[in-house]
């Protein structure tokens, strides 16, 4: 069965605008290109234009090692609404080299590994994330749920859309996926 995932990205911005996926961002205060790259990843917005800022912040701007981090963050988010999968995972890797404990680094990558059937890698990436932490872990419990199910755990990933559904009741991305479920209890 050939199923495509509504990835959702974490991040210091946000990811793929697909079917009913969301995203989450951490926003660089300031002016310039970081911030218009911060705007465009918290807005849904996936352009060549807005990656063409992400770009010109890390190659002319001052950034502190934190607006950095999050800046590759935000330019790997739009790089996966893209479906650029690679491109954005090395950005990832960036950001994680620079702030090793930005939690969204981590479980963007995981979603780039589920985007692209990868699923036991995404779940470990998303995993590492949620334990350092990140802004909107509903969105990282909803991927993970993706990969899970992507692996045939189906229980796995029932409880991670349930999760999802829980930290953000009125995302409606979880109640569809848990509207498949049917539920026998022993």
């Amino acid at each position: 069965m050939n199923r495509t995932f509504p990835l959702v990205a974490l991040g210091a911005a946000a990811f793929l605008s697909v079917a009913g996926a969301a995203a989450a961002s951490n926003l660089v205060i300031g002016s310039g290109s970081a911030q218009e790259c911060s705007d465009a990843a918290l807005k849904g917005r996936a352009d060549n234009r807005s990656v063409l800022a992400c770009t010109t912040a890390l190659q002319v701007e001052t950034l502190n090692f934190r607006d950095r981090a999050r800046t590759y963050v935000n330019r790997g988010v739009l790089q996966m609404r893209q479906r650029q999968f690679g491109a954005a995972r090395a950005d990832f890797d960036q950001a994680s080299s620079i702030d090793p404990n930005l939690g969204e680094a981590y479980v963007n990558r995981g979603a780039t590994f589920v985007g692209e059937d990868r699923y036991r890698e995404g779940v470990e990436q998303i995993d590492k994330g949620l334990a350092l932490g990140v802004k909107d872990p509903e969105k990282a419990f909803f991927n993970r749920g993706l990969a899970n199910e992507g692996l045939g755990d189906l229980n796995a990933a029932y409880r991670d859309y349930n999760r999802a559904s829980e930290l953000a009741p009125d995302w409606l991305a979880p109640k569809t996926e848990l509207a498949r479920f049917t539920v026998k209890r022993p």
